[in-house]
């Protein structure tokens, strides 16, 4: 049997992990961990923060700090979050030890050595005040698709679609505001094309068996064409690209950070080599599996990209399998960390403590395997109030009270059973095949129904034998009927392992089920007759409306927050020349007359004194004045605009300036003190 390395994508030290993250990823890889462990078999579960690249120095300058400091203190809350939350990661580490900015360094200086790469000169977007070169998701700029004015370079949040800093129309740099200009610069690329006919054989060929979204996606990529692809970036946050005539370059984090997973696997090895051996056996020994646990957003760095990698330097194993999750979206919207629309886990854990298993349990019952899904936040407490308090924990408070009230909290006999006995033992004793088999194929959210089955099997049972009836009459049919409820319980405790490690401890402590085994599960003698049980407690409890309510009106709060921040100034548009400006003939005028135009619901007709003589000007601003309010006004128009004609023939000689507030609101800008019409504005 082959030992497993479960990787998780590594999430970015810039802000918290939030329940997108735990649905696509991380509640996932933790479930198939603790499966395996179950099973008795050797596995390594491999995290940690991925603290370079752009995102990481877009907060650093909002919050006037240092990169350093920003992955600092977010690392130390993804961490502690994690474990709170039970994710049983045998390493966490970050992109920023010295085990790992040696171990990249050293990756890439072989490929380097070997002729892996091919160095290509490009002309790419340079900000000359701020002197730097500038990454995509530093740029800004018009989207040539929907028109959005703030799409970055590498995609529009408005309308999704990804795009390239050279498609922007009028580019600035997404912190200062300032315009672009191309520079010539040098980077190494890896040549993904070179790559292109092994990649088909090996995933087309040799992966038919991964999830349709990962296949497609990459069969997408590859018949689209590979084409070579940076791996140095013009920074200065990252680990120093190894080679002469690289100073002012980084790794690019999208080669730095999956190397991570070796490194991080390095400094565990190298820290308990008793008991985890070499990294080596874990990264280039075939009797080891590699299961890469991503978001779909990373499927082409993790069946393409970083496979180059690893081939190109000739000695790693390649991942077995990739289940990527589609995404999760939050009350209908989509989670946004730039708007703080999420559930953030840290947030969670504090405000709504001792629910880890809940929210465990209801972002598997809603996982985005096959296509994005939605939590909310009703849906939350139905699922723990219907499923986990009404079904599961309803069945385990009924089987230990009704032991400990007629035996005292010890495992009776078994007795002759009936044919509904033997029913409802046949119903369960293939739980654990069918179980397996679904977690072996990476179907969680299908294996946890599975697990609640039993739950529901147990409810069946003893409502249908109703025990506190029999008692009256026969009491050692009651034994039986209790017998039966209590393994049902044990099964439950082990099946919900993996799931829900929380409330699995808690029961196992009822039952003092000192020790567990996965190949119990299904079996009618876990807790053997005599045996002493601990004192029952609630496994869940109800989730009141007061604490739902809470979390709406904070996410309506957010959202609220958000529109208030979004009625911001447009940014300042690219610098001009003075020139430019002094062609401008901006001029007083005074309102003749102002009257709406007929058919034409947004217009307003000025007749205009300019000093020299009358003309005409239209204006599309009937929404938000009536005409009478404008007469007599002494208003700013420029006066050398060319005429437009309108289709009902009505001439515009020039433009009325105004200005448009944050809310959308329209306003004439007139003048306070009489100016004579004609006056020239410079």
């Amino acid at each position: 049997m082959k030992r497993t390395l479960i990787t998780s994508a590594l999430p970015y030290a810039n802000g918290p992990v939030h329940i997108g993250h735990l649905a696509g990823v991380y509640v996932p890889a933790d479930i198939y961990a603790r499966y395996l462990r179950l099973k008795g078999e050797e596995v390594l579960f491999v995290g940690g923060s991925d603290e370079h690249g752009v995102p990481v120095t877009i907060r650093a300058r909002k919050e006037g700090c240092t990169p350093q400091d920003v992955v600092d203190r977010y690392h130390g809350i993804i961490k502690k979050s994690f474990e709170d939350f039970g994710i049983s990661f045998d390493v966490y580490s970050r992109t920023t030890s010295k085990t790992h900015h040696q171990f990249a360094s050293d990756f890439f200086k072989k490929l380097y050595e070997d002729g892996k790469f091919v160095e290509i000169e490009s002309e790419q977007y340079y900000d000359e005040q701020a002197g730097e070169f500038l990454t995509d998701r530093n740029i800004r700029g018009e989207c040539p698709r929907c028109h959005a004015p703030e799409a970055y370079g590498d995609q529009c949040e408005k309308c999704g679609s990804t795009l390239s800093p050279d498609e922007l129309i009028n580019p600035y740099n997404a912190v200062t505001g300032n315009p672009l200009v191309k520079r010539q610069t040098k980077h190494w690329y890896l040549p993904l094309d070179q790559y292109q006919p092994w990649l088909e054989k090996w995933i087309l060929e040799g992966h038919k068996e991964w999830r349709p979204n990962v296949y497609g996606q990459c069969k997408s990529w590859l018949d689209g064409g590979l084409h070579p692809r940076a791996v140095t970036r013009d920074l200065s946050w990252g680990i120093p690209v190894p080679v002469e005539g690289a100073e002012g370059k980084v790794l690019y984090v999208w080669f730095d950070a999956p190397i991570g997973y070796i490194s991080n696997t390095k400094e565990l090895c190298d820290a308990q080599p008793e008991k985890w051996g070499t990294w080596q056996k874990w990264w280039q020994d075939e009797d080891t599996r590699m299961i890469h646990f991503i978001g779909k957003d990373n499927i082409v760095f993790h069946c393409i990209v970083f496979p180059s990698m690893l081939k190109a330097h000739g000695d790693y194993i390649l991942p077995d399998n990739v289940p990527s999750n589609e995404f999760l979206n939050l009350e209908g919207d989509k989670i946004s960390t730039s708007r703080n629309y999420a559930v953030w886990l840290n947030e969670y854990l504090e405000e709504i403590p001792g629910k880890q298993d809940v929210l465990r349990y209801v972002l598997t019952a809603n996982a985005p395997e096959t296509k994005d899904n939605d939590f909310t936040w009703k849906d939350y407490q139905a699922r723990n109030n219907n499923e986990l308090v009404a079904v599961y924990g309803n069945f385990v408070n009924r089987a230990l009270q009704l032991t400990k009230k007629y035996y005292d909290s010890i495992v009776p006999q078994q007795g002759e059973l009936t044919a509904h006995d033997q029913e409802t033992i046949n119903e369960f004793k293939d739980v654990k095949q069918k179980v397996e088999a679904l977690l072996d194929q990476f179907k969680f959210r299908d294996a946890q129904k599975e697990a609640m089955n039993l739950a529901r099997i147990g409810n069946k049972y003893i409502a249908d034998e109703e025990p506190w009836k029999v008692i009256k009459t026969d009491p050692e049919r009651v034994k039986t009927i209790i017998y039966i409820s209590l393994q049902l319980t044990a099964n439950l405790a082990i099946a919900f392992e993996p799931f829900l490690p929380f409330s699995s401890q808690k029961l196992r402590t009822m039952l003092n089920m000192d020790t567990f085994r996965w190949e119990d599960l299904g079996k009618m003698d876990i807790l053997p007759a005599g045996k002493q049980l601990g004192e029952p407690q609630l496994l869940f409890d109800k989730i009141e409306d007061d604490v739902i309510q809470a979390q709406i009106d904070k996410l309506a709060a957010t959202v609220k927050a958000n529109q208030a921040a979004a009625a911001k100034a447009e940014p300042i548009k690219p610098t001009i020349a003075f020139d430019d400006f002094e062609k401008l003939d901006i001029r007083a005028g005074k309102v003749l007359e102002c009257e709406r135009v007929p058919k034409m619901k947004k217009l307003l007709r000025f007749l205009i004194d300019d000093g020299l003589q009358q003309r005409t000007i239209v204006s599309g601003i009937a929404q938000w004045y009536e005409p009478e309010q404008l007469i007599g006004k002494e208003v700013l128009f420029i006066a050398n605009l060319a005429p437009r004609e309108f289709k009902n023939g009505l001439v515009s000689e020039g433009m009325i300036l105004s200005a448009q507030d944050w809310d959308g609101t329209i306003s004439v800008t007139t003048l306070e003190h009489d100016v004579k019409p004609g006056s020239q504005i410079s």
